[in-house]
């Protein structure tokens, strides 16, 4: 997310009690995740484990648990809780908006769209040109649609990302990670009733042009869906996973964060994909392996009782 206006870093440390580290003079930009962040932007670091690639990344601030060297040109915040001091900043600068009507007076709706009644439409939406969406559909604050796009009713496009923060030994133990992020969908796009695509933490989840969704899919914050990929009935994309061009996932197809699956592969029903597969090939079972494999291992394992019995014959 970018800031309507550069903030300087010394009201940042003000405003989160934080201690100002390096260059205190310079003035951020926007405020993103470590994977998503640009010079000027801030992040945070709360584990050491990941101190260099924080530090080393294109982020200009970054609010950390404990005072290390600071590398040449940035800024940091140093504070006992860089997560909480993260999400208020996101509060601050990305304030919720209610709505008091079902299609908001800053939505942009093209020529030839319909919205059917019963649709809700959020603030600052965009939507182009020969679009259909269905009763009941719900489409959150700054969500941009293309042209030709259907969505159907049921569907929820912008909810927030299922980032949560683990706190023990207190009765409410988990702290939600504040989503200022969106959902782009391009144009030709078709989404079955019930899907849900949440937009990113802060950055955007993205569907690419030409992709047909099934009913009940749903896309977790930050994932980007490549054009022209077929997703059936069931289909569960974790947050941050990249799915490129042609991809097709047959129904309850579970695919876990961060990876990518290849250009062109097919996965076929109720597989698990738990890390980065190829392209261009067909994949079966939790875990997926390439379909032929995992079939002949199958054909093995039915033989194993005839197998075992020819042994037990033979003593």
């Amino acid at each position: 997310m970018k800031f309507e206006k550069p903030v300087p870093v010394s009201w940042l440390a003000e405003f989160t009690g934080s201690e100002l580290v390096g260059n205190i003079h310079q003035e951020a930009t926007g405020i993103n995740e470590i994977h998503k962040v640009t010079p000027g932007d801030i992040s945070f670091v709360d584990s050491e484990k990941y101190y260099d690639v924080c530090l080393n990344s294109a982020a200009t601030v970054i609010i950390i648990n404990k005072s290390v060297a600071c590398p040449e040109g940035k800024t940091l915040l140093v504070t006992g809780d860089p997560f909480t001091a993260y999400v208020k900043i996101v509060k601050r600068f990305h304030k919720f908006t209610p709505s008091d009507k079902m299609i908001s007076d800053t939505a942009k709706i093209g020529v030839g769209t319909i919205i059917q009644p019963g649709a809700f439409i959020g603030n600052n939406v965009t939507i182009g040109e020969n679009c259909l969406i269905h009763a009941n559909a719900s489409v959150y604050d700054n969500t941009i649609i293309g042209n030709n796009v259907v969505l159907h009713s049921g569907c929820v496009l912008g909810a927030d990302a299922f980032y949560f923060k683990r706190r023990k030994n207190r009765d409410v133990q988990y702290d939600k990670l504040e989503s200022c992020g969106r959902v782009i969908v391009e144009d030709d796009v078709e989404m079955g009733a019930c899907t849900t695509v949440d937009k990113g933490v802060s950055g955007d989840t993205i569907i690419g042009r030409g992709t047909k969704f099934d009913n009940h899919v749903h896309i977790g914050h930050g994932a980007v869906i490549g054009k022209n990929c077929l997703f059936a009935a069931g289909v569960g994309i974790g947050g941050k996973a990249i799915i490129e061009d042609e991809v097709i996932l047959w129904g309850q197809v579970g695919v876990s964060k961060d990876l990518t699956i290849g250009k062109g592969a097919i996965v076929y029903a109720q597989s698990g994909v738990p890390s980065s597969i190829e392209g261009g090939k067909v994949y079966f079972g939790s875990p997926v392996e390439e379909a032929k494999t995992k079939m002949r291992e199958l054909g093995w394992i039915k033989r194993i009782p005839d197998l075992w019995e020819k042994v037990m014959n033979n003593k």
